[in-house]
């Protein structure tokens, strides 16, 4: 199949790394791919050796349009183009109407499983008459599960994290661990610093908002007691993966780094993006309840605690779980979710049905 992904770039890279995601996983699996982006700019460090089958277009007000293809997908709410909408409307006679896909934001909460694959047909505007579907990502089997390549976890096998620690600049000492750092500008970095300091830390510190949140709390020579920190450079998507693979704990922030936290199978905790109105924190609620639910009591009640401050919601004194215990919980909720077919194959299945 032909697909066009469009994608609008707000002001962080969870957008653009799914879309882009997407759209190389299709086309490994042998389909033809235009990827439609406001800003690629991010492209050249997460995706620098492009992917086969997919080609990257900007978009802009003043893009002429090629025909559309026979997937359209609406990159969480972006809103396609009128003259694009127009030329799916006014397609060829005889021509099968594109399937118009409106791929929506990940989330734990209730309405995701009601909603999921429910038809919208488009009664006015330059769309009149053709019908959008819902897709929406989830943890569950009514939803439309999550981005994972086939191959994930065959190279999570191989994968040599001394070797890539060492050849990165972090290689840990003696009773070390090492926890990777993912967030925003506005995360409280010296309460966690604070709680690392129970044991020796190395703090491995993603590119962009978190290095400079790091050099502002830890000064110049990236150290505070027994914590210790490293600057990472801007990594390509699989090197984030063994970023994550590679560390004790992951702080990670977004939607996209929190499904590669999930596939990871370690610890971590997330940020969520923040919302003015904090329907965010309903969010972050629904995900934590879904994700420690059957897990130990003394693992939940810390967790949350800990998620909680991280994310601004509460204050006071939070501390790290047992990382034993944690591992463990991370590892089965892995396993549940690998029962779920992916997104990927999930949204191929349906356009095929009903395209």
């Amino acid at each position: 199949m032909r697909w066009d992904v469009f994608c609008r770039v707000i002001d962080n890279w969870g957008d653009i790394g799914g879309c882009w995601r997407l759209s190389a996983q299709l086309a490994a699996g042998g389909d033809t791919v235009r990827l439609w982006i406001d800003d690629p700019a991010a492209l050249a460090w997460m995706a620098p050796g492009g992917a086969e089958g997919v080609t990257v277009l900007r978009w802009s007000a003043d893009t002429q349009w090629p025909s559309p293809g026979d997937v359209v997908i609406e990159g969480f709410g972006c809103e396609l183009p009128a003259a694009f909408v127009r030329q799916m409307a006014e397609r060829p006679s005889g021509a099968r109407e594109p399937a118009w896909i409106n791929l929506e934001y990940l989330s734990a909460e209730d309405y995701v499983g009601r909603s999921h694959r429910l038809i919208s047909p488009q009664m006015a505007g330059p769309g009149a008459g053709l019908r959008k579907q819902f897709f929406y990502p989830g943890f569950m089997v009514d939803t439309g599960g999550l981005l994972r390549e086939p191959d994930l976890l065959a190279r999570q096998s191989k994968f040599d994290a001394i070797a890539w620690r060492a050849a990165h600049g972090l290689q840990i000492k003696d009773g070390e661990r090492i926890v990777s750092l993912f967030c925003y500008e506005h995360a409280p970095l010296q309460a966690l610093i604070d709680v690392l300091q129970s044991q020796p830390t190395l703090l491995a510190v993603t590119f962009g908002a978190a290095s400079q949140l790091a050099i502002k709390t830890l000064g110049p020579n990236l150290r505070a007691g027994a914590v210790r920190a490293v600057l990472v450079p801007a990594l390509p998507q699989p090197e984030f993966d063994h970023l994550l693979w590679s560390c004790d704990l992951n702080f990670v922030r977004g939607e996209d780094s929190l499904v590669r936290a999930l596939w990871a199978g370690r610890p971590f905790i997330w940020q969520i993006y923040p919302q003015t109105d904090r329907v965010h924190a309903n969010k972050l609620h629904a995900f934590n309840a879904l994700y420690l639910e059957g897990g130990e009591p003394a693992l939940t009640e810390s967790y949350a605690i800990l998620s909680n401050r991280w994310n601004g919601l509460s204050a006071g004194t939070a501390r790290l779980p047992a990382l034993a215990a944690w591992r463990s919980h991370a590892a089965r909720w892995r396993e549940q979710l690998l029962r779920q077919s992916d997104l990927a194959t999930q949204l191929r299945a349906l356009v095929t049905v009903t395209g």
